[in-house]
């Protein structure tokens, strides 16, 4: 791996660990010429399917945007980052491990509804409303008593 410092080509590893719940490789490395340290991760790279988005149009999956998504719904809700990271691996791992070279953009709102319910409740009705063009406040309530009553099984 080139130093980010200098360019130099030689570097070497002082230290591996696994991180984000063993998905990633985390690296500590050393160039060889100026003796700075840095850090570095790696992961496996998933063959992800094209997204068919509701007007048909089919789109690369886009990691950023699903991200983005959740940020929004857990916009000033008490989740912790490493936890979004977490749920956004789970979702690429369960898309990618169907094997389908193409995923409705329902299905795979079905999966971040999943893990937003996992996370944080506001954050998933949030993201719910959106999702599924709640029209009026009725069909706010109906989830929200859906989720009571869930809950209360548990």
């Amino acid at each position: 791996m080139r130093c980010p410092f200098c360019g130099m080509q030689e570097t070497r590893v002082i230290d591996s660990r696994l991180a984000s719940e063993g998905d990633q490789v985390r690296r500590r490395r050393e160039c060889g010429e100026c003796k700075e340290r840095f850090t570095t991760y790696e992961i496996a790279e998933l063959a992800l399917p094209k997204v068919i988005k509701r007007d048909g149009v089919r789109e690369a999956f886009d990691e950023t945007k699903l991200r983005a998504g959740m940020l929004r719904a857990l916009e000033k809700r008490p989740v912790v980052s490493d936890d979004i990271e977490a749920a956004v691996i789970r979702i690429k791992k369960s898309i990618a491990s169907v094997g389908e070279r193409e995923i409705e953009a329902k299905i795979l709102g079905e999966h971040v509804m999943k893990e937003l319910r996992a996370l944080d409740h506001v954050a998933y009705i949030r993201f719910a409303s959106v999702y599924r063009s709640f029209q009026d406040i009725s069909e706010f309530t109906d989830m929200i008593n859906k989720l009571q009553q869930t809950g209360n099984e548990h």
